[in-house]
């Protein structure tokens, strides 16, 4: 095969697999963080009686995450190579590492709360009223609601610079990525779900992504 028609095909499914990926994570996080925040009081100080009614629902939730953790990092992955020389290497750093915060601080609130669970099959009682499950519980609620969602924030915004100067997506996609990043650095806390912010803003970016990509005329 000619290289240039290798390398024609090859652009042409780099945003196709981005959109796929940003879908994946989306659809799964949007799950996960439902049946969390259905099953799971909002307080992290409340009773543990919810590890008696909802821990199956939790555990089927926490186990949709390592899926969306992966299509996360490919989603990352072939944005940069859609970027391609195109990409500053400061905002990719950040772009980069603060998708990477991110996934690990998510990772963490769900293994803590995975431990939680485990522990509730064979010492629920006991576990409901001790010291380690509202530590684990508390810890959770602030790696998730806190540290988690800024992160979430500054990938967010350095991904809106790259769009603005790159313009590989819409300006308005840009724009609203500021105005949700703002809202998550200095709103979060009074923003009951501002944890589906980020998986909400992502898969926008995926649509517009699939729709501008067979907008093009193909070429092989």
């Amino acid at each position: 095969m000619p290289p240039a028609k290798s390398l024609t095909k090859a652009s042409l499914k780099t945003p196709k697999a981005a959109a796929i990926a940003g879908i994946v994570f989306s659809v799964l996080l949007l799950v996960f963080f439902w049946l969390i925040r259905s099953a799971v009081p909002a307080d992290p100080l409340g009773s543990g009686a919810w590890l008696a009614t909802s821990g199956r629902r939790v555990a089927f939730g926490l186990n949709l995450v390592p899926v969306a953790g992966i299509a996360f990092l490919w989603f990352i992955g072939v944005i940069r190579d859609r970027l391609g020389q195109l990409e500053d290497q400061f905002f990719a750093t950040v772009f980069f590492g603060s998708g990477l915060l991110f996934l690990a601080m998510l990772f963490i609130a769900a293994a803590a709360i995975g431990a939680i669970v485990l522990l509730a099959s064979s010492e629920a009682n006991e576990l409901m009223n001790s010291a380690t499950f509202h530590f684990a519980r508390a810890f959770a609620y602030l790696v998730m609601n806190v540290y988690a969602i800024k992160a979430a924030a500054v990938f967010m915004i350095s991904t809106s610079t790259v769009a603005l100067y790159t313009s590989f997506l819409s300006r308005w996609l840009a724009y609203l990525g500021y105005i949700l990043a703002c809202s998550l650095l200095f709103g979060s806390y009074y923003i009951g779900w501002s944890f589906m912010v980020l998986p909400v803003w992502v898969l926008m970016i995926s649509s517009y992504i699939i729709v501008d990509n067979s907008r093009r005329p193909s070429t092989v």
